[in-house]
This record gives C-alpha cells, sequence and structure tokens, in this order.
C-alpha cells in the first residue's frame, strides 16, 4: 500500500485556505490547473511509496516514538509558493523547527522499519492547492495568495494516511487518501 506520514490541517484551517483559494478562481487559466480536493489536504512528512503489509505494524510502532518525542507545536497555512509550474501550495508558520524535527523523525521510523526512502533533501513544509503543466504561469497566483495568513492552531497528532490511486482511467480522477494511524503527540491527550 502506498503510504505517508502526515501533519493535517483542522476544518478550521482548512475553511480559511478555502476561502482564500476561492478567490483565485476568477483568474485566467484557472480551468487549467488540477485542483487539489480540500479532504486531501495535508503537510507531508514522509512519503514511503509501497510498504508491505507485513511492515504497517512496526512501522506503526515506530511512528508512535516519533509522535511521543515531539511535543505539540503551535502551526498555521500562511502565504504561498510554487515549484515551478507544476505545484502552486500554501506554506506554514509558527513552529516550523519542529514541523522539520517531526519530518526527521517519521523518515527515520519509517527507514528503520525497513522501508527504502527516498535521498535526504531539505524539508520545504507545504500544502499542495493545484498542479499544472507549465500553463497557465502559477506566479500570478502566487503573488494572489502572498498575504494570505490563516489563524494559528497546535498540532497535537501525527497522521499516517493511505493514497489509493485512481484506477477508472477516467481523466482528471484524483487518488483519495485514508488516514490509517493517528497517534498524539508527545504530551497531546
Amino acid at each position: 500500500m502506498r503510504l505517508f506520514a502526515a501533519v493535517l490541517p483542522p476544518p478550521a484551517a482548512a475553511d480559511e485556505l478555502a476561502e482564500a483559494a476561492a478567490k483565485l478562481k476568477p483568474l485566467p487559466g484557472t480551468e487549467d490547473l488540477r485542483w487539489t480536493l480540500r479532504e486531501s489536504w495535508h503537510f507531508t512528512l514522509a512519503f514511503m511509496s509501497e510498504v508491505p503489509d507485513e511492515t504497517l505494524p512496526e512501522l506503526s510502532t515506530r511512528l508512535e516514538r516519533a509522535a511521543h518525542r515531539t511535543a505539540p507545536f503551535p502551526l498555521s497555512l500562511q502565504g504561498s509558493g510554487h515549484f515551478g509550474d507544476r505545484a502552486l501550495w500554501a506554506g506554514a508558520a509558527g513552529d516550523v523547527d519542529t514541523l522539520r524535527l517531526l519530518a526527521q523523525r517519521a523518515d527515520a521510523a519509517a527507514r528503520k522499519s525497513g522501508i527504502t526512502m527516498e535521498e535526504h533533501r531539505h524539508y520545504r513544509p507545504h500544502l499542495t492547492l493545484a498542479r499544472g503543466h507549465g500553463e497557465p504561469p502559477l506566479r500570478p497566483y502566487v503573488d494572489a495568495l502572498a498575504d494570505f495568513a490563516g489563524e494559528e492552531w497546535t498540532v497535537a497528532e501525527l497522521s499516517l494516511v493511505r493514497s489509493n490511486l485512481p484506477r477508472s482511467g477516467v481523466p482528471g480522477e484524483r487518488p483519495r487518501y485514508e488516514v490509517v494511524g493517528r497517534w498524539p503527540l508527545g504530551g497531546a491527550g
């Protein structure tokens, strides 16, 4: 199964971002972008790709430890950016250092469980809003969201999410995400 560790924004934060993103729809070229679904919004911490079923118990134990070792921390959605002209994203503000630490711990948990991970790269927290194919340019969307600043919330759990890829072959169909594990951060309920 395809898995990734993530921090999921709470409904109130998603509401704020949805309202800001809705203001982008009148911009030229929005119909050429594949907008992500609100229910799929997340900050990926560690992408594990295909994980054998028999690895899941050890991975879960190690992710639980990683969560327990990380104190709850403040986070908010803020600003935007893009990866070339292929992905438009919302950024993070607050205790981004602890978010990065949690990402490192989730990556280490996967590696120690025997999962082959990509090379370590500098972690850039982002929540993908839309995907493009070079047209339209994403800079106008980034500029329109530059001043976006959502309310702060407390990140209190680490989630393990299964990505169910589209199988129907219907153009525009998106992956479906299913939370398969949740662990409270140290000191959280």
